[in-house]
């Protein structure tokens, strides 16, 4: 039933369950694969999408509200893992996810009275702005025998009256990566722009494929991992986020490298290695997107302008994930749901990293990991679990690289057009960065970041005075 109350500057008009037809899913269980365990205490990941909407709350309950929601219904009969639960026995290798008739997830709309113009800005905002417009998963319950009952996904819209509106999904990454989140996000957003007519877009709309027992262990990886899970507590780890900064004293915004900017980068990168002989294995958007901010942040974070041989020699690391499906080894389709993503771990020393060919080194380093996916996917996997711990240790120096410019996050057009902005909001507790499509440029590169306000104002400065010495070489 709806009800009103006040929440963090957020007005809640009605919070209810959604779920998929009537009848339209048979109870099924859905078992985790190697490449799902490693995500097991990974912290919710948040999605958040901000739309045009220049019209009144009674407007958007009447007319938007009613096809987001029967929309979404149809959406989860071919999505029903985000509206299932993970069943998390006390013997961890038994967890699996359930799906029982009935089974929803949490959709939540809010109204707020925020500058929706300063929400979806580029320049610096406070982190907190955003919090109140991010749904919390619901806790888990425990059924007998020490069962956990843990619900996988929640929704909340939340409305900015005569101004636009946000779609935020918080999720378990247990139930799947990006690639699976947009594809269920695009979904949805296709059979609401069609106001729910299926049969009208069918032919359009990729099914997901569910079929997890075709994904391939040829290294047992699955049994490695859940060893590793059974000697830790959950509270204790956080395999994907690495390092966990809960600060609040920290501003987000978002850095848009340009086409120009990027190709600028590109043949930079080429010409210094080629001066150097160095032989870059693999000079693509991603890489040298990620070298500059990876040499920039590390650059930002100098405590004095000499570096000292203990500080020279400790190891940099910075964490990026590939897509798996088109690899032969496991002749996944590209629309299998779940999580299929394999982790690489490049450590740079620091005075390589500060160094005036940092940013070269940097894309060195990370186009051999590149080239390692493309001959062996797997390469290092037996250790992952241990090598996550490992850097998580406090101390340690790591960025991970959330997202991909792959996901085409500006193509998700609920019938409104396309968002206004979009960005992964759990970054600012992950030390992570995200990366997306550019908005407005085909080619660019969009960066999400979230720092404390004298660490941004170096790192800006820093990557300012970089992009203008390469545009000027």
């Amino acid at each position: 039933m709806a009800h009103r109350r006040e929440l963090d500057s957020v007005k809640i008009i009605e919070q209810c369950q959604v779920s998929p037809p009537p009848n339209s899913v048979p109870s099924t269980t859905l078992p985790l694969t190697f490449f799902d365990i490693p995500w097991f205490f990974c912290n919710s990941i948040q999605r958040i999408f901000f739309y045009e909407f220049p019209h009144p709350t009674h407007h958007f309950l009447q007319e938007a509200l009613p096809i987001l929601k029967h929309s979404l219904s149809l959406s989860l009969q071919h999505f029903f893992p985000f509206a299932s639960n993970l069943i998390v026995p006390p013997q961890l290798h038994l967890s699996h996810i359930r799906y029982l008739h009935g089974d929803s997830l949490s959709f939540t709309v809010a109204e707020s009275t925020a500058d929706f113009n300063l929400l979806t800005s580029d320049s610096p905002q406070d982190v907190q702005n955003w919090h109140p417009l991010v749904p919390t998963l619901p806790s888990a319950r425990v059924e007998q025998d020490g069962i956990r009952v843990m619900p996988l996904m929640a929704i909340q819209v939340t409305l900015f009256p005569n101004s636009g509106f946000s779609i935020c999904l918080t999720f378990n990454h247990l139930a799947g990566d990006g690639k699976s989140l947009h594809h269920f996000i695009k979904f949805w957003a296709s059979l609401c722009n069609a106001r729910g007519e299926f049969t009208s877009i069918e032919a359009s709309l990729s099914l997901p494929s569910h079929e997890r027992d075709k994904v391939k262990d040829p290294k047992g990886l699955k049994f490695i991992y859940f060893q590793e899970l059974e000697h830790f507590e959950s509270k204790s780890m956080e395999f994907a986020g690495l390092v966990r900064d809960v600060s609040t004293n920290k501003l987000r915004f978002t850095l848009v490298l340009s086409l120009e900017q990027v190709e600028k980068l590109k043949k930079w990168v080429s010409l210094k290695c080629a001066s150097n002989d160095s032989g870059l294995l693999h000079i693509s958007t991603f890489v040298v997107a990620c070298s500059i901010i990876w040499v920039c942040m590390i650059r930002s974070e100098e405590k004095r302008a000499i570096c000292f041989s203990e500080e020279c020699d400790e190891l940099c690391h910075l964490v990026f994930l590939a897509d798996c499906r088109d690899r032969p080894e496991f002749s996944l389709p590209s629309t299998y749901f779940g999580n299929c993503l394999t982790a690489y771990i490049v450590a740079i020393k620091r005075n390589e990293l500060v160094g005036e060919d940092g940013i070269v080194a940097a894309a060195n380093a990370i186009g051999k990991e590149i080239r390692y996916l493309k001959s062996d996917p797997l390469r290092n996997a037996e250790t992952l679990m241990s090598d996550y711990r490992e850097l998580g240790k406090p101390g340690k120096s790591v960025l991970v690289i959330a997202g991909s410019p792959k996901l085409g996050v500006y193509q998700t057009d609920f019938g409104w057009g396309k968002p206004k902005k979009c960005e992964a909001a759990h970054i600012e507790s992950s030390g992570s960065i995200s990366l997306s499509d550019c908005r407005d440029e085909k080619g660019g590169i969009e960066v999400g970041l979230a720092l404390e306000r004298t660490h941004m104002n170096k790192f800006c400065n820093i990557l300012e005075k970089e992009l203008y010495n390469i545009n000027k070489s």
